[in-house]
């Protein structure tokens, strides 16, 4: 039944729809709707800092380094494949990872001890962003923010002109 509603609605659509050239629109170089990226926002010393010392880590290939910048019970959320959890897994994924890396953030907040960071990331400070990131945080006793969780995604490459 579900079916043929559809169907019954699809074809009244079409009814009404004005018609439209058989060529789709040239394609942009850009496989998302906006090429500008998310402008960049200052953060606070003890935000920056994370980002600073991830960076600092993945550029020497730090496995420890960037294991000890997340909770003991923390994530690494890689795409398609299963979660990492806890700093013994973190560092074993991290393990030979590494090399040139420039992260930036376009938005925070913080509320008591929690907070987050999204952002982009590239090979080197200036490059179009090659994908993005949200860090979840959580101050530890002293009051430092380490990672619960660390997602990104690549961007898809630009797409050329036909």
């Amino acid at each position: 039944m579900r079916h043929v509603v559809l169907g019954v609605l699809a074809a009244r659509l079409l009814s009404v729809a004005p018609a439209t050239a058989e060529k789709p629109p040239a394609a942009t170089t850009s496989a998302t709707p906006s090429a500008r990226p998310e402008p960049s926002v200052t953060l606070p010393a003890e935000l920056a800092r994370v980002l600073t010392d991830y960076e600092t880590a993945w550029k020497a290939r730090d496995a420890a380094a960037l294991a000890r910048l997340f909770t003991e019970d923390g994530y690494v959320l890689p795409g398609g494949q299963p979660p990492v959890k806890g700093r013994a897994a973190i560092q074993r994924h991290y393990t030979g990872a590494g090399g040139p890396l420039a992260l930036r953030a376009f938005a925070f907040a913080t509320e008591g001890r929690v907070g987050y960071i999204l952002g982009g990331y590239a090979r080197r400070e200036g490059e179009p962003d090659g994908g993005k990131f949200t860090l979840t945080l959580r101050k530890d006793a002293d009051g430092r923010w380490l990672i619960v969780s660390d997602m990104d995604s690549p961007n898809p490459p630009p797409q050329p002109r036909p």
